[in-house]
């Protein structure tokens, strides 16, 4: 798989990117020992300061993928059983003939048929997720809400189902992962946010990779450009934003030069042992916010590229940031990319999202990223 990196074909593509319309975009590309990073753009549009690669970054639910890593640690460690019902040791929270038949297998590829709790935590989304019929007024007013992770997912278990339990296609939920974190709190007696600082990030030795505390990011990062689809207009900083609306399923910060560490470590067998890592690549249908389908295992998705294989990996968005972060199945290929601007899309008159410049130029760098 391993191919020689061109770093002004991939400083071209990434310039690209920024001249379709994205504000700011960074990436670092490893192939073998070659590591090639680069940045196109600014960080500040009033300023004019420049994006750089080192940037720290909301990269959404990336985070998801640490999460589980986390989970099926204490699956090695004998503390959880993916196929026990969630109701087993959550009973208050999952309770009934939901809780006995939900696994913690389906909380993790998001097959449980929970109700995503997003459109109840904030009003104006109520038509979530059909992007065209929200408003975005709630990201403003909820800047700096302070949300407690049972009154989050209350909302989804109430909510009227998305599915059966175990039944594909599954459906992507937050709520699934809001569960696996009270799971986790209730096995090892720490937060989920301490456990995966201790036993994940600080365990891949990721030294800029961090799960927040408040609503700041710590350090040299980029403004995160909210579009909501044109109408934000101009786009709107939501960099200092409280997490707590998506705690672990969505909150990490990370650089590109840490993702790619992760996921080769965790690919290797040096995060999770090798049956648990067997485990987390056994995929199913999930469809996602925007209705795609994804090939998705336990926090892991898989993207196939006909004639160059399999890559794992996870990408995430946030108000206003994005990233993906995928690795080759040899782990000898390796994509990290982060950018400063979400929901670029405006609405055609049947109310889909419209194709835009942006979505060519990010594929075209995703391809000669991945595969040379």
């Amino acid at each position: 798989m391993t191919t020689t990196l061109d770093p002004a074909k991939l400083q071209t593509a990434v310039a690209a990117v920024h001249r379709a319309g994205m504000p700011g975009v960074f990436a670092e590309v490893r192939a073998g020992d070659q590591i090639w990073c680069g940045a196109a753009g600014v960080a500040d549009i009033a300023t004019g300061r420049p994006v750089t690669a080192s940037m720290r970054h909301r990269v959404g639910s990336i985070t998801k993928t640490f999460t589980a890593a986390a989970v099926l640690q204490q699956v090695d460690n004998g503390q959880i059983e993916l196929d026990t019902p969630i109701g087993h040791y959550l009973p208050r929270l999952v309770p009934g003939e939901r809780g006995a038949a939900i696994t913690v297998r389906m909380l993790i590829n998001h097959t449980s048929g929970l109700a995503e709790y997003l459109p109840h935590a904030y009003p104006s989304l109520a038509a979530f997720p059909d992007m065209a019929k929200t408003t975005p007024k709630s990201l403003d007013d909820n800047r700096f809400t302070r949300f407690h992770p049972i009154e989050l997912i209350e909302m989804g278990v109430s909510a009227p189902a998305a599915g059966t339990p175990g039944g594909t296609p599954g459906v992507y939920s937050n709520t699934n992962y809001l569960l696996l974190c009270e799971l986790l709190e209730s096995v090892t007696g720490t937060s989920a946010e301490k456990y995966i600082t201790r036993n994940v990030i600080e365990r891949a030795g990721l030294q800029e990779t961090v799960l927040p505390a408040g609503s700041h990011i710590d350090g040299p990062h980029s403004l995160h450009y909210e579009a909501w689809f044109g109408m934000i207009d101009p786009p709107r900083d939501y960099s200092v934003y409280d997490m707590s609306w998506v705690g672990p399923a969505a909150s990490l910060i990370s650089t590109v030069a840490d993702l790619n560490q992760f996921f080769g470590l965790l690919l290797a067998g040096e995060i999770i042992s090798r049956s648990s890592l067997a485990t987390m690549q056994r995929t199913v249908p999930v469809i996602s916010f925007e209705g795609k389908t994804l090939d998705y295992g336990l926090g892991l998705q898989k993207m196939t590229v006909p004639g160059r294989g399999t890559y794992w990996g996870h990408d995430g968005s946030v108000w206003g940031g994005g990233a993906m972060s995928m690795t080759s199945a040899d782990s000898t290929r390796q994509m990290s990319v982060a950018v400063n601007l979400q929901r670029w899309n405006r609405f055609d008159s049947s109310q889909k999202p419209q194709p835009h410049p942006i979505d060519d130029a990010l594929r075209a760098l995703t391809q000669l990223a991945l595969c040379g």
